[in-house]
């Protein structure tokens, strides 16, 4: 049965705008060729950590939604959106594998006149030099004559309760005026407003720009927290003041790492192209290696606090709260608690974790024991550490309980615990 829109690749990207196609009155299929999150949605289940609740999910799907693994149905819809991931690769550079495979599996079914458009996070120049080619040449159709071709980089910052998909401005760059009104036309029905880029690359800069000012600012605030410690200083009462300029100031807050799927990206180290500059981004390089630092940082501080309270860290009960990399979260992607988790286990600590999100956390393969009561757990452990802080938290009782706590989000009362 013919659909309006296909969504490629049903992960973190793909589900919210599957999500948003439904409320709208999208016919919708969403295609993963994976078959593991098609059986999950199929039973009501979501597939993506931090994702949709199992009752969104039941909506999406009496709402006519449907997910497939057969590429058959891509040859039927008038708008085909690739969601597909591009995560680091070991070399820390983007892993275009999965777009490949659904450019790939597209192509082959591409008809005229179908709108296609990229929402994964890529390098600039991905929707020009890497995935325009692979759908000519499978399809025999040429962009921007035949089938339109544009780049709207997903915005979506999970567990917002503010800012939706339908009052999140949408940014689109297409191949050609044409191709970018189709797009348009297409997120009208999602969004509020739509911002249409001058073309693909300064679509997809945007997104590099907005990932890179997140990761350059939490870098510039992480070596001040280092600095504030060594000072003496309340970086906090710090922030606090300086966030009263009403101009020239964005509130920015540290923490033990960076984590989320929106990973940092230098344009100028791009190996598929020839046109690179060749002028790597250095402060954003620099911002890497000082959000990099901070697990490290943070083991350093444990081991000084339990060595001032006569403890080492070999042999000391050591509680993490929250293992994901944002609040009110269940979604771990690239979260540093895993990364703090293996260094103190190096050490000879023993670990526990408590997050009311994840029930079942492993490092290494092994399971970490999980704290039922949390103050019970607190109380005995030699040193807490606060990794992330979600809602139901109760940090003034908790700092109350623990033995020995270190907040690592400066998210408890002044003078109640140690901070980061």
């Amino acid at each position: 049965m013919p659909a309006d829109l296909a969504v490629i690749g049903l992960g973190h990207l793909g589900l919210p705008l599957v999500q948003a196609a439904v409320a709208a009155g999208i016919d919708t299929v969403g295609y993963d060729t994976d078959p593991r999150p098609c059986a999950e949605l199929r039973a009501g289940r979501t597939p993506v950590e931090g994702s949709l609740t199992a009752s969104e999910i039941r909506r999406m799907l009496s709402g006519g939604f449907r997910p497939t693994t057969s590429a058959a149905e891509l040859g039927r819809v008038r708008t085909a959106v690739i969601c597909s991931p591009t995560p680091l690769g070991p070399d820390r550079a983007i892993d275009l594998t999965a777009l490949g495979d659904a450019a790939r599996a597209l192509a082959a079914r591409l008809r005229p006149h179908t709108t296609v458009v990229l929402e994964s996070a890529v390098p600039p120049g991905t929707t020009e030099t890497f995935l325009r080619p692979l759908l000519e040449e499978g399809s025999g159709l040429v962009a921007g004559r035949d089938f339109h071709l544009a780049c709207s980089p997903s915005r979506l910052d999970p567990g917002n309760r503010t800012h939706l998909y339908a009052n999140t401005p949408k940014v689109i760059g297409g191949l050609t005026p044409a191709c970018t009104e189709s797009a348009a036309a297409f997120y009208g029905r999602l969004t509020d407003k739509v911002v249409r880029a001058r073309g693909p690359r300064e679509a997809e800069m945007t997104k590099v720009l907005e990932t890179n000012f997140r990761h350059v600012n939490i870098a510039l605030v992480n070596e001040m927290a280092v600095a504030c410690h060594d000072l003496g200083v309340d970086l906090w009462d710090v922030i606090r003041c300086a966030e009263t300029k009403p101009f020239g100031f964005q509130t920015f807050r540290p923490g033990p790492g960076v984590g989320g799927h929106g990973v940092p990206v230098n344009p100028g180290c791009l190996p598929y192209s020839s046109r690179t500059p060749g002028h790597p981004l250095r402060m954003v390089s620099l911002a890497q290696e000082i959000n990099d630092r901070m697990p490290s940082y943070v083991i350093q501080r444990c081991a000084t606090l339990l060595n001032e309270h006569g403890k080492s860290v070999r042999g000391a009960r050591v509680l993490l709260l929250g293992v994901t990399y944002k609040p009110d979260s269940a979604d771990q992607e690239a979260a540093p608690a895993r990364e703090i988790a293996t260094r103190l286990m190096d050490m000879g600590a023993q670990i526990g974790y408590h997050d009311p999100h994840v029930l079942d956390w492993r490092v290494r393969e092994r399971p970490v024991p999980r704290a039922d009561s949390l103050y019970e757990a607190a109380a005995a452990a030699d040193l807490t550490v606060l990794l992330q802080q979600h809602r139901t938290y109760d940090l003034q009782g908790l700092a109350v309980k623990a033995q020995l706590l270190l907040d690592t989000r400066g998210a408890t009362p002044a003078g109640a615990a140690h901070r980061l």
